[in-house]
């Protein structure tokens, strides 16, 4: 910073006596030293310490376990624990787009964003087939739920959405939540600059999130091939690819919501005031005969409450396969770590804070 000395100080200089002006000197530079500290500091200040600004990139239509994380990020959000930007739907398809608006729509965040994949990854499994949840009816033959968005082919692509609000942030300070597919992160990763920002996908993502919390990944103690990575390989190795290693991730293996198992008659019994909640109709009209593992709301418990709750590895890196294997490499500089499973007791206490959160009305 240059130091110039205004005007009046020059002036008391020049017409003071010699020990004035040294004594004034003196004064004056330590003032503008502490000045440029402050400015210093202010500048090393800049680092975001607000709620978490939170973007959920999820394949809803599929497993109910992603409507649960919707609705605990609501939940959150209604608390101020965090801010939502917007919902990215990876599974391709208007009706799950239609979904996201309910979900939406129903918890009183109809306002929120939604982009959609459109060349993602055809025909998908799909395990628990609730795309119809929209269309629901009541006794009248009226819709049972409100939506916010009134033509969906309107709707920006996953990675476009994620340009608009990555370019808004201030940096470092968005932490993504991905339950689902890596395609509409690794589309964003190839993009260039555009009207929202001049930065590539590459270092829009380095500048502006802060840390990544994804459902996925095979490692050590994984008990099955991992169904979020896998289910597009390429797409998989694009986003592991081109990644930024400054930029944190921590995966959720699937084993680590394997013990948390969410009944469904305790569902149903959990929304007892009323039968036209989605998650509750869901469980009505499809065949939710089977527990669901409660994966995908580890990402937002991790995402909002923090690392405490949580045992992690320790850091590495993480590379993928042809075949569609995690490889994970110790590393003390690494950008990567995953959670580790619980015990009964932990595994215990994460489905009881899910749990009361679909008790409230």
């Amino acid at each position: 910073m240059t130091i110039t000395p205004t005007k009046k100080k020059l002036t008391s200089i020049l017409f003071a006596t010699p020990i004035t002006v040294m004594a004034t000197i003196v004064i004056f530079a330590s003032s503008m030293l502490t000045s440029c500290t402050e400015d210093d500091d202010n500048e090393n200040s800049k680092e975001y310490k607000g709620v978490p600004l939170v973007i959920l990139d999820t394949d809803i239509g599929s497993s109910t376990d992603d409507l649960f994380c919707m609705e605990m990020l609501y939940r959150y959000a209604d608390q101020g624990r965090c801010k939502l930007l917007g919902i990215v739907v990876d599974r391709e398809g208007e009706d799950c787009a239609a979904c996201a608006d309910v979900m939406n729509t129903y918890f009183g965040y109809g306002n929120l964003p939604i982009g959609l994949v459109r060349e993602g990854i055809p025909n998908p499994t799909v395990f628990i087939n609730y795309q119809a949840l929209p269309n629901c009816q009541k006794a009248d033959g009226s819709p049972m739920f409100n939506r916010s968005v009134s033509d969906y082919s309107s709707l920006p692509d996953g990675w476009q959405l994620y340009r608009r609000l990555l370019a808004a942030q201030p940096d470092k300070s968005v932490s993504i939540c991905s339950v689902g597919f890596v395609t509409c992160l690794s589309q964003l990763l190839e993009s260039g600059p555009d009207n929202y920002s001049n930065l590539s996908g590459v270092e829009l993502v380095r500048s502006k999130v802060k840390c990544l919390y994804l459902m996925g990944g095979s490692f050590p103690r994984a008990v099955e091939p991992d169904y979020n990575l896998g289910q597009g390989i390429s797409f998989s190795q694009t986003f592991f690819r081109l990644w930024p290693s400054d930029v944190e991730i921590i995966f959720s293996p699937g084993e680590v919501g394997d013990n948390i198992d969410y009944l469904p008659e305790q569902v149903l019994a959990d929304i007892s005031w009323t039968d036209e909640h989605p998650i509750k109709q869901v469980y009505m009209t499809c065949e939710c005969d089977a527990g669901q593992r409660m994966w995908d709301p580890l990402t937002a418990i991790n995402a909002i409450e923090g690392n405490g709750l949580f045992m992690l590895s320790e850091r590495g890196t993480v590379s993928y396969t042809s075949t569609g294997k995690t490889i994970f490499t110790v590393s003390a500089t690494g950008n990567c770590r995953y959670q580790f499973s619980g015990d009964n007791t932990w595994n215990s206490t994460m489905l009881e804070k899910i749990r009361n959160v679909n008790m409230m009305r």
